[in-house]
């Protein structure tokens, strides 16, 4: 028996679908065991491609639709950032490594100082799971190019949105320790309190959150801009809601702040009243000093 030859604009057809289907599932990639929550985008919040950057420079990362989460940390639609620079991207579906040029911030940082040499480099974003295997599909930012020039102006971190995120109302933010005009000692831990909206680290977008900075010996910061990073500005991008600080002795202002994933305060803005505390070495009022008695003798006669 003979069957029809196939003709060759059968064959080119043929040729063009499998083309097509292996293009398509290299648009596709996979990562390891871990599910990426859909619509979840990871990115610079405040380089752009092709910037000047200095020698040294602070990267922020940005996360939505997903949380943060150390390594280890088996929590679900989560995950940590590694920053790879001057490389390509590894095997997906394997434990990113940890080299100069595979940064890991398994601790769930949301920035990291960077020093590059001069000249041209590569950053680009990849997040990981608990184990460092990127997820399903795999979460990676635009590689982007920096122009290193030692002596460079520093990139100003900017927001990622339009406009301040609204907060909810009756949303509150306080101190749960220390209280106005408590004694303390030069290494307190302040504990943060908030009602009405939820905690979440920075370079983390969800409506309704936010994180906390402690403003020490200083007035409120523009309410439109992010707040400075200093002494006199802490912040706890990480999302805790305590921390030890030192403070010099003698009498300081202490006053909460929320701010979002990128630390700029909601609109309206939510912070607590400012309170004063006195740090002495022991933490307590100093003892009053002990009077001295004097005795008068009286002569009789």
């Amino acid at each position: 028996m003979f069957t029809k030859a196939a003709s060759p604009a059968s064959i080119f057809l043929l040729v063009f679908i499998g083309a097509l289907e292996t293009a398509n599932g290299q648009t596709k990639p996979t990562g390891g065991p871990s599910p990426a929550a859909p619509g979840a985008v990871v990115y610079f919040v405040d380089l752009r491609d092709g910037q000047t950057v200095p020698t040294k420079f602070t990267v922020h990362f940005g996360l939505k639709g997903m949380g943060i989460a150390p390594a280890g940390s088996d929590k679900e639609n989560s995950g940590h950032h590694h920053l790879l620079i001057d490389t390509e991207l590894p095997p997906l579906d394997q434990p990113i490594p940890s080299d100069f040029n595979h940064l890991h911030f398994g601790a769930g940082q949301t920035e990291t100082e960077v020093t590059l040499t001069p000249g041209d480099h590569t950053l680009q974003l990849l997040l990981g799971d608990r184990n460092h295997v990127p997820n399903t599909v795999p979460l990676i930012s635009e590689r982007i190019h920096v122009h290193v020039v030692d002596g460079a102006k520093a990139p100003a971190q900017t927001a990622s949105h339009v406009g301040r995120h609204p907060s909810p109302l009756g949303a509150k933010v306080y101190f749960v320790y220390p209280t106005d005009h408590a004694y303390v000692s030069p290494t307190p831990v302040i504990r943060f309190g908030l009602i009405g909206m939820g905690v979440a680290p920075a370079g983390f977008e969800k409506a309704n959150t936010g994180h906390h900075h402690l403003l020490i010996d200083t007035a409120l910061p523009p309410f439109d801009q992010p707040i400075p990073s200093d002494f006199n500005h802490l912040h706890f991008g990480a999302g805790q809601t305590e921390a030890k600080i030192t403070l010099p002795l003698g009498p300081h202002k202490l006053q909460l702040i929320l701010a979002d994933e990128n630390h700029v305060p909601h609109d309206p803005p939510i912070y607590s009243a400012p309170i004063q505390v006195v740090v002495t070495a022991a933490g307590r009022p100093r003892p009053a000093p002990k009077q001295r008695h004097r005795y008068r003798y009286y002569e009789y006669y």
